[in-house]
């Protein structure tokens, strides 16, 4: 794994021992992934955010990128990337909603190849920015529409989508290997749980498809078309 957040280290709130802190919260918060973990350290999460909210950059709080969108909460960013890893190796994940190219820095130090895709286009604009300063090679961005078939040819271990949806969207799932997993924050439509999203995980299995839900979430929706 690189270290790629060696020469953004910064001085007091966005320093790497404020980073150290927050694996050692991320870990009370029962991530047990190690290699997540050691991805959260590596990568410099105040560099994806305004200089002027860097101060605030490793706290457990979702923040504003601009065009209405939001940075995931560390605890998120950890959580999606330990229940798409599942303890084993990525060589190809997809990931929907790039937004300022964080979280697929993270995915960047665990998966072979990331292949990113973001709607708004001023997002994919920022999250190159970010991924070329930190020098990660290993990621494709690509200006499309994320929430129906992309029209390629693909085959992933992982998808990571970072916008709720409503249904699963199964369009994707086809780019999905057998023994891969999705993870998504989806909406519930039971009484009890209505408006309620959760954090799921799609397995396709040899069998067929088996959901598991976890966290309950908030996110922005999934929408279709480009901005």
């Amino acid at each position: 794994m690189t270290a790629i957040g060696e020469n953004f280290n910064g001085i007091g709130m966005t320093s790497t021992r404020t980073r150290a802190r927050m694996v050692e919260r991320l870990r009370e918060q029962g991530i047990r992934d190690e290699a997540v973990l050691s991805a959260m350290a590596a990568v410099p999460r105040h560099i994806f955010v305004e200089e002027a909210l860097a101060i605030r950059a490793y706290e457990d709080n979702p923040l504003p990128i601009g065009a209405g969108q939001t940075i995931s909460q560390p605890y998120v960013v950890a959580r999606m990337t330990e229940l798409v890893r599942s303890g084993g190796t990525l060589s190809k994940v997809l990931e929907i909603g790039t937004g300022c190219g964080y979280q697929t820095a993270i995915l960047a130090q665990l998966a072979g190849e990331v292949y990113t895709v973001e709607r708004i286009g001023s997002l994919v604009a920022k999250a190159r920015k970010n991924l070329r300063a930190l020098k990660v090679g290993n990621v494709r961005i690509k200006h499309g529409d994320g929430s129906t078939d992309l029209g390629e040819d693909l085959e992933v271990d992982g998808i990571l989508i970072t916008a709720a949806a409503t249904q699963v969207p199964t369009a994707l799932l086809r780019y999905l290997k057998v023994g891969g997993r999705m993870v998504l924050p989806l909406a519930r439509h039971d009484e009890e749980l209505k408006g309620v999203q959760l954090l799921t995980v799609i397995e396709k299995a040899p069998g067929g498809i088996r959901e598991q839900t976890y966290d309950a979430v908030r996110f922005v929706p999934l929408l279709p078309g480009l901005a």
